[in-house]
């Protein structure tokens, strides 16, 4: 079977990244994309690179459009996708990498974001611990599906392990990433500009007001911490993608080494694109950029009784659309492999 897809936001970093990946997709017909004050162009004015797709046209995003379609994909700024989720009831499945259906409690909405909160949909981190074992049991058959922030996931992803382990203490974490100006999307601002970011690193949303630490509390929630509390302090660097976190947390009592390191190798030993480093090896972004994959780095500092957990991912493909199709493929119940690749673009 081929599935029809749309993808909104189709000229913004994000539905780019999703339509690379799709269009070597076999079980997939890309038919539409839209965008808003790009509609009417062609989708390579916008997104030179997918020459595959040189065919399409941007159509305006309203609702008509995007339904009829087996797939929808929404790649649009936060707040923005609410409004065309009830309209696309004839979908078979939708997904959307912005935050409006990430968030369980509406009142981490309201604090982080405003404005009306929706629904709650599947979270597409199919490698994250919960009760039930890991959130690919809650994608399976899924037909909403609601892909991760980039900084949000990779934190939960280098953190739950130990969480649900027991091994670490989740009332104290410090995590400090350096991040990629295309996370914060394609619309022009100054702060942005390669002038402002050449030559220098930017700290950004400081002092606990990252829109991701709800999201980051919330999973390592369902991994099992019953009052996750966090530090966070993302830097903007002079790398067009990418994520290095490096996240901290205390060595719960009576923790071995053994145990320590057991409990990130139990959880991602079998995993195909989340990979635990061998021990005393630590991750570059330059090994993940264009792979879904993420890859961890592992230190215990006694002296300082704490773990260092350091792990790399590009942000727009494991982080955002890389993880987005992950989930469709299982939610479809095709490979979780397909069309995704664990091997980076070097140099």
């Amino acid at each position: 079977m081929t599935y029809s897809v749309a993808v909104s936001g189709a000229s913004g970093y994000a539905g780019g990244e999703i339509l690379r990946l799709l269009a070597n997709h076999p079980d997939v017909e890309i038919r539409t994309v839209t965008a808003h004050s790009s509609a009417g162009d062609p989708l390579v004015a916008h997104q030179p690179h997918l020459r595959s797709l040189r065919d399409l046209t941007i159509r305006p995003t309203t609702p008509e459009t995007l339904s009829g379609h087996d797939i929808v994909f929404l790649a649009l700024p936060h707040g923005q996708s609410g409004q065309y989720t009830d309209a696309l009831g004839d979908a078979a499945l939708v997904i959307d990498a912005g935050a409006d259906h990430r968030l369980t409690d509406a009142a981490d909405w309201a604090a982080f974001y405003g404005g009306e909160h929706h629904e709650p949909w599947a979270y597409g981190v199919p490698e994250l611990l919960t009760p039930e074992g890991k959130q690919r049991e809650h994608l399976r058959g899924a037909t909403r599906i609601a892909a991760p922030g980039c900084n949000a996931s990779t934190v939960s992803l280098s953190l739950a392990p130990g969480v649900a382990a027991g091994v670490i203490d989740a009332g104290d974490i410090v995590s400090v990433l350096a991040v990629g100006p295309s996370g914060a999307g394609k619309a022009l601002k100054p702060h942005l500009l390669g002038a402002e970011l050449l030559g220098s690193a930017n700290p950004y949303a400081v002092g606990g007001t990252h829109r991701h630490i709800p999201e980051i509390q919330q999973a390592l929630r369902s991994a099992g911490a019953a009052d996750p509390r966090i530090s966070f302090t993302p830097v903007i660097v002079p790398m067009s993608r990418g994520i290095l976190a490096t996240s901290t947390a205390p060595i719960a009592e009576g923790a071995t080494d053994a145990q320590i390191r057991d409990a990130w190798q139990s959880a991602y030993g079998d995993e195909h694109f989340v990979q635990l480093l061998p021990e005393g090896q630590m991750p570059r972004t330059a090994d993940v950029i264009g792979a879904n994959t993420a890859l961890i780095g592992l230190a215990i500092d006694r002296p300082a009784n704490r773990v260092t957990v350091v792990t790399a991912l590009d942000n727009l493909a494991k982080g955002t659309a890389g993880a987005a199709i992950q989930s469709m493929n299982i939610a479809l119940g095709l490979d979780e492999t397909t069309a995704l690749t664990t091997n980076g673009v070097a140099p």
